[in-house]
């Protein structure tokens, strides 16, 4: 699991400067809603001085005249009544803003998943991604809600008091001023370092969460090769790492959070008292004003309290978002194609031109690849494992950019053609078919809405999926749980040509598309794919040599390399690497014979 670099200060505003640009289509709304903050701050600042000159001017001295303080008690309750109106509107509308700023957030990060190459994917594991765009945006959202809304507010509250309490007493509430230096200096402490903390807290439910993931999917080899003890134990691990991060959080959290800002309050309280003591041997005090001073610094510890209490959220969320925009700012996009040209594949005639590719920038897996399919002919891929063929087909179907070399479409590069061109003119069919989770016909048209309920019967009828699909209670609407795995792998495959098929591709790619499927079945699909070669271009991997024999041309694949070439009499004839795995997988006994006494590096 990669490790992030520790996020500084400077770090911390860019990340702070880049969410608030997600406020910028709600202005009106968060101008609005500043509005009742800023209404609602004033009847708490006002509340208190309303309280000290009933005290000062009706309760001391004994003035209680019933017009004057039902006048006083009025205003006082229709100001408090204003506030539980003005609160609920305020922080109704801020969790409003910051929900529609998290959903387009979510959205833009998967968005930006769906862009990645599949380069990307091979080296970030499956729930690191999940928890990005899952658990880091509902920590943003966290502080959008809890910690901007209490930041905004205490800030309005704190500088209002400060101007009451110059207003009532200069002298006073200078003193009050030392207060400010020691809160930074606390969020100072604070900050520093419990975003070293948090980034690991988080880094760790990542790593759970990655743990989990492979976990769950590779379950059924999980348990059939007794691996659970091991994967438990590994869990553990990454719990009990995660738990230890954790503690550093709430020891932080518990040493300069309340205790010091409690301490902070009680010496700023002496101050005050002390204050009115000593005056009060020169000259009479109000009790109204002591109460104001009090009350003032009662409220003034409350926001900040809150403040340095939602701190701990603004970490989780810097370190959350700074996480969700590296996914963002990744730059391992899926390869660039020519979207300003409007290029038709016509023929699909394919061709590789002296084409190599390496994974790791290293070594090359591929190297110098040259051949060409013509329109409507069949070019079989055949070699051992590792020798390049999975390769091919993944840069014919730009899912990795290769370096040297061009690939061609009808005379053109491919990168000289849009990638809905591509993908629209281009039928994959996959070794391990992957079906949604949804209906047979949901699989099968996969939601394009222009395609009829009877092309898809005749997509499924054509590989003679009908057979399975019409035995089904629900038929063509009979639920696919997650995976296709109520299905068998024949069953899985035979939806997976119905859905190529069906989008019917000038380019057909098979990936030994009838390797998971039982022999009477494979017949079947056999004399359908015969069908669908028809007027199509096909690239096809095949390990069972018998599937492609009526290719009109085989390439024999070593080490990324093109080792020979021809039709299947052909290859036979020069008994070759081709002709030696053939005798192998028919079961030729000369040709285990000449294996064990002449070994041979390309068998």
């Amino acid at each position: 699991m990669e490790q992030m670099p520790v996020i500084n200060g400077k770090e911390q505003h860019k990340i702070l400067v880049r969410l608030l640009t997600y406020t910028k289509p709600h202005k009106k709304a968060i101008i609005f809603a500043f509005s009742l903050l800023l209404l609602t701050t004033i009847g708490d600042i006002v509340a208190p001085i309303l309280v000290g000159k009933f005290i000062d001017d009706y309760l001391t001295p004994r003035n209680l005249a019933f017009e004057p303080l039902l006048i006083l008690g009025a205003i006082y309750i229709s100001i408090q009544i204003m506030n539980f109106f003005l609160s609920y509107l305020h922080l109704y509308k801020f969790q409003e803003i910051a929900l529609k700023i998290i959903q387009r957030l979510r959205i833009d990060s998967f968005a930006k998943v769906q862009s990645l190459g599949l380069k990307y994917f091979d080296k970030t594991p499956a729930g690191g991604i999940v928890s990005r765009v899952t658990n880091d945006t509902e920590a943003i959202l966290d502080m959008f809600i809890s910690v901007l809304v209490t930041f905004i507010q205490g800030s309005f509250l704190l500088i209002g008091i400060f101007i009451a309490m110059f207003i009532l007493n200069v002298q006073l509430a200078a003193f009050c001023l030392f207060i400010l230096p020691l809160l930074f200096l606390i969020m100072y402490i604070y900050r520093k370092y419990s975003s070293i903390f948090y980034q690991d807290l988080r880094e760790r439910l990542s790593q759970l969460n990655a743990k989990l993931s492979e976990s769950l999917q590779g379950m059924a080899i999980i348990q059939v090769f007794r691996q659970e003890k091991r994967l438990r134990s590994e869990f553990e691990e990454i719990n009990e790492k995660h738990y230890i991060a954790g503690m550093r959080n709430i020891k932080i959290e518990g040493l300069l959070l309340r205790p010091a800002i409690d301490l902070v309050y009680v010496f700023a309280l002496i101050v005050v008292l002390s204050f009115f003591g000593i005056s009060s041997f020169d000259h009479p005090v109000e009790i109204g004003v002591v109460f104001i001073f009090v009350s003032y610094l009662d409220r003034f510890f409350e926001p900040v309290n809150n403040i340095m209490q939602r701190l701990s959220m603004f970490q989780q969320a810097i370190v959350a978002a700074s996480r969700v925009f590296k996914l963002m700012d990744e730059t391992e996009l899926a390869p660039a194609q020519n979207e300003t040209v409007q290029n038709i594949i016509n023929e699909g005639e394919i061709e590789f031109n002296n084409v190599s590719f390496s994974y790791d920038g290293r070594r090359d897996v591929l190297k110098n690849i040259s051949f060409k399919a013509k329109p409507g002919e069949t070019v079989a891929l055949v070699g051992h494992t590792g020798s390049g063929k999975s390769s091919i087909i993944n840069l014919m179907m730009r899912f990795y950019e290769f370096g040297r070399g061009d690939i061609m479409i009808d005379g053109k590069s491919i990168k000289d053609y849009s990638k809905g061109e591509l993908r629209k003119k281009m039928g994959l069919v996959l070794q391990d078919p992957f079906l949604f989770y949804g209906t047979i016909n949901d699989n099968i048209k996969l939601h394009n809405n222009a395609m009829t309920d009877d092309e898809i019967r005749a997509a499924a009828e054509f590989v003679q999926a009908n057979r399975f699909i019409e035995n089904l209670n629900d038929q063509y609407q009979h639920l696919v749980v997650e995976r296709g795995a109520a299905f068998s792998s024949g069953q899985r495959q035979l939806v997976a040509f119905a859905r190529t098929i069906a989008a019917d591709p000038k380019i057909l790619v098979l990936d030994e598309a009838t390797a998971n499927i039982d022999t009477e079945t494979e017949e079947a699909i056999q004399l359908a794919l015969s069908k669908m070669r028809k007027g199509r271009t096909t690239i096809a991997i095949a390990h069972r040599l018998s599937t492609i024999q009526d290719a009109e041309l085989i390439l024999v694949l070593h080490q990324g390399e093109i080792v020979e070439r021809g039709t299947h009499q052909e290859l036979l004839t020069q008994k070759g690497l081709y002709y030696k795995m053939y005798l192998l997988q028919n079961g030729s006994g000369e040709a285990l014979k000449q294996v064990v006494d002449q070994p041979s590096k390309e068998v």
